[in-house]
């Protein structure tokens, strides 16, 4: 089977799910409202699937969000090291549910503005969340026909798990703790790898989070500056902070 037929055979497969959950979210859309949600995060580090997008620096990270029953579209912006430094990110998708489990369908676009559209992509992702008390499990997985335009098919899959504490800490943070694990694997030019990350969020006052998390990969130095193409220390292990608040 070529590359071009995958890719067809995959699309389709989206389109056709896509289609079906349509119909499944056609009965409740009469009581659904349209809901216009924010939120400002900052970081000490972008980190996207545990590599640094920032050579270390700080990012201030926006976000709007719209959401119509399970039906929900974003756009997410943040300072980067690529294009002109400023990447804006969109999404659609819906979120059904079964019993304890809430699935995920998207279509996500990561631009560069300013950028001639050289290393603007797509990625589908499909997931679902299993959630009990204060326990949630993931599995996401995100595929790209071409990743940065540059490293041909792409694909990450990825697991997290997450505990939320039922006592509040200093009777002010609701601690929870949550970790990832993931395989981003490539068609050309960077080598496949394993990332992960783990760490403790202290939510408080309705809308504010604080988080700090490690973050590593399974790259070498060199394997790791052809995948980022600037900083040969964007893989290595570190500590992140980041302050988020929602709208």
């Amino acid at each position: 089977m070529t590359r071009r037929s995958r890719e067809a055979g995959i699309i389709k497969s989206f389109v056709l799910g896509t289609a079906l959950l349509l119909g499944l979210a056609t009965s409740a859309q009469a009581q659904n409202k349209l809901t216009l949600s924010g939120s400002a995060t900052f970081t000490t580090d972008y980190m996207f699937r545990s590599i640094s997008n920032t050579n270390d620096d700080p990012a201030v990270q926006p976000e709007f969000d719209l959401t119509y029953g399970m039906w929900y579209a974003y756009m997410w912006g943040s300072n980067t090291v690529y294009g002109n430094n400023i990447e804006i990110d969109y999404g659609l998708g819906i979120t059904p549910k079964w019993n304890n489990i809430t699935f995920n369908f998207a279509g996500l676009v990561y631009t560069y503005p300013g950028a001639d559209a050289a290393n603007d992509y797509v990625e589908i992702k499909a997931g679902a969340t299993w959630a009990s008390g204060p326990w949630s499990l993931a599995v996401n997985n995100y595929w790209s026909p071409d990743f940065f335009q540059a490293f041909g098919e792409s694909d990450a899959i990825e697991g997290t798990v997450g505990y939320t504490f039922n006592s509040k800490l200093f009777n002010f943070f609701t601690p929870s703790v949550s970790g990832t694990v993931g395989f981003q694997s490539f068609e050309q030019v960077a080598s496949d790898y394993t990332y992960w990350n783990a760490g403790l969020t202290l939510s408080f006052l309705d809308h504010w989070s604080a988080d700090i998390r490690y973050y590593d990969t399974d790259y070498s130095k060199a394997e790791c500056f052809i995948e980022q193409g600037f900083d040969r220390n964007a893989c290595d292990a570190r500590a992140v902070g980041t302050i988020k608040a929602t709208f």
